[in-house]
């Protein structure tokens, strides 16, 4: 199952049908941005395999300019991705696409999150270190499970869904810390082996 409806935090088992939906949706913005694109990556908890997470697909998007990318507005919201402006106060340095019928004006549902930062930029390296430390960590995979059930049950309705993602964001930045540690140490020692 894809989307969750809009103001509710629901958590589900993982699912191999988001994976599939993930790379469906690389594929579309691809088709529609080409070479704008410098990479572009299925992030967020959609892609760690081993936790229950909300049915909202997030892919990051790599870019040099922002502007390259507003130059293919219409054609992106004629596919279906909605820019989201108004994020901008809570997302710093990134844009903001959204998929559903909320976003279509025929329901309300969201489906899909896609986050426009700039290349090699700190919010880049987050999305994919996050990902891949959490993929390669289970143990820390699973606390951020548990947090996010213990704040699902608090905020099951949360309109914006602002505390649930409040009550993440010590474990995210603490969790980066650690990746970014265990990255600068296999480093180190794979360079003292030469």
């Amino acid at each position: 199952m894809i989307g969750l409806k809009r103001g509710t935090v629901k958590l589900r088992e993982h699912e191999k049908e988001w994976e599939i939906e993930a790379q469906n949706t690389i594929t579309r913005l691809k088709r529609i941005l080409g070479d704008v694109i410098k990479d572009i990556q299925h992030v967020g908890s959609t892609s760690i395999l081993s936790i229950k997470a909300k049915p909202i697909i997030d892919i990051a998007i790599a870019v040099d300019d922002f502007n390259d990318i507003l130059a293919f507005e219409k054609e992106l919201n004629d596919d279906g991705f909605y820019y989201r402006p108004n994020a901008q106060a809570f997302l710093r340095d990134q844009l903001l696409f959204a998929c559903g019928s909320y976003y279509e004006g025929t329901g309300d549902l969201q489906t899909h999150f896609i986050h426009v930062v700039l290349t090699n930029s700190i919010d880049w390296i987050n999305y994919i270190n996050f990902r891949d430390y959490l993929n390669s960590t289970p143990s820390i995979a699973k606390e951020y499970e548990d947090l996010k059930e213990s704040l699902a049950n608090k905020a099951a309705f949360d309109n914006g869904r602002e505390k649930y993602t409040q009550g993440k964001h010590d474990f995210i930045v603490c969790t980066l810390k650690k990746a970014l540690e265990d990255l600068s140490s296999e480093k180190q020692s794979k360079s003292s082996c030469i």
